[in-house]
C-alpha cells in the first residue's frame, strides 16, 4: 500500500457517511483486505460506526477484550499473522486467517480504530501498518 492509496480520506464529511467512505477505501486498498471495521471509544467500549466487507455481530468490545481490546490496552497497533493461534481472537468470520488493528487518535489520545481481516495468513507486513497508522491520523478528526 502506498499512501496515495489514503488521498480519498482527506476532507470527508463528518457522521456515518464520512466513516462509511472511509472503511470503503480501506477496503479497497488492498485485495488482501477481506473486511474493515471502524470503531470509536466511547468510555470503556469500542462501538462500532462503520464497515465494509462481511457484517460482524461484535458491535461493541470492550477494552481488554480480543484483539482489538488488547489494542487499545496496550497502547499500540496488533498483527495476528494467524488468528487461529492468538487465545484472544474473537471471530467475526469462520474465513478470516489473519487481522490488523491500528489505533485512531486525537490529540494523543485514542477514539477509536481501524480493525481490518483478511482471509490470508499472515497477510500484513510492517509496511502495511506504517501506512494503516498513517491513514489512521486523517480518521481522528471522524471519530
Amino acid at each position: 500500500m502506498t499512501d496515495t492509496a489514503w488521498e480519498s480520506l482527506h476532507d470527508l464529511p463528518r457522521g456515518s457517511n464520512g466513516l462509511e467512505r472511509a472503511a470503503r477505501a480501506l477496503r479497497e486498498a488492498s485485495p488482501r483486505h477481506t473486511s474493515v471495521y471502524l470503531y470509536g471509544l466511547e468510555g470503556d467500549t469500542l462501538v462500532l460506526r462503520a464497515l465494509s466487507g462481511r457484517p460482524t455481530e461484535h458491535t461493541r468490545i470492550q477494552v481488554g477484550e480480543g484483539v482489538c481490546g488488547r489494542a487499545v490496552a496496550s497502547g499500540a497497533s496488533q498483527v495476528v499473522a494467524d488468528v487461529a493461534g492468538d487465545p484472544d481472537y474473537v471471530s467475526c468470520s469462520l474465513e478470516t486467517r489473519s487481522e490488523c488493528v491500528v489505533l485512531v487518535r486525537r490529540g494523543g489520545r485514542v477514539v477509536g480504530q481501524i480493525d481490518i481481516d483478511s482471509d490470508l495468513p499472515d497477510a500484513f507486513t510492517p509496511e502495511d501498518v506504517d501506512s494503516l497508522e498513517r491513514a489512521a491520523e486523517l480518521l481522528g478528526p471522524l471519530l
